[in-house]
């Protein structure tokens, strides 16, 4: 019965979240986040003199993060920006992985400290992929291990 409700309700948010904007992917995170979808939001963040492309990460059990999309010379850097455990992702032409954010982010209340952080799981997340990969690819290599990052 509880997986009926929670199949129902992700159905209903997929439902929700096509009429709004495009998905992207639909996937599962293998923790206890549950099963996530990636949608392209319309609007975009304005960032250092820049329009960043937005991506939302909603997961089965109601988190909810933003993804903001840099280009940077050689790849890209994934933002993903949400209340509890805002964190940066990195593709830099060589591997993609975790950071934590950027200074400039920081400061502009997006307060991260690796004690709030599962280290053991920073730590292996520091390379994810190597080459470069799709933003899609990203996405969804976020989406998976993010959730890994929570202490619990």
């Amino acid at each position: 019965m509880k997986k009926i409700v929670l199949a129902t309700a992700l159905i209903l948010i997929i439902s929700m979240v096509a009429v709004a904007n495009q998905v992207l992917f639909l996937g599962n995170s293998n923790s206890q986040f549950g099963a996530y979808i990636i949608v392209a939001l319309d609007n975009q963040m304005p960032f250092k003199d820049k329009e960043l492309a937005q991506y939302q990460i909603t997961y089965e059990n109601g988190q909810t993060v933003v993804v903001a999309v840099e280009n940077l010379e050689k790849c890209k850097k994934y933002y993903v920006l949400s209340d509890k455990l805002p964190m940066q992702y990195e593709c830099n032409g060589v591997y993609f992985g975790v950071k934590l954010l950027d200074n400039n982010l920081l400061y502009n209340g997006f307060p991260i400290t690796l004690d709030s952080v599962n280290k053991t799981e920073y730590y292996s997340q520091r390379v994810l992929a190597r080459g470069v990969n799709g933003t899609l690819d990203h996405l969804n290599l976020i989406a998976a291990y993010y959730p890994g990052l929570y202490k619990a």
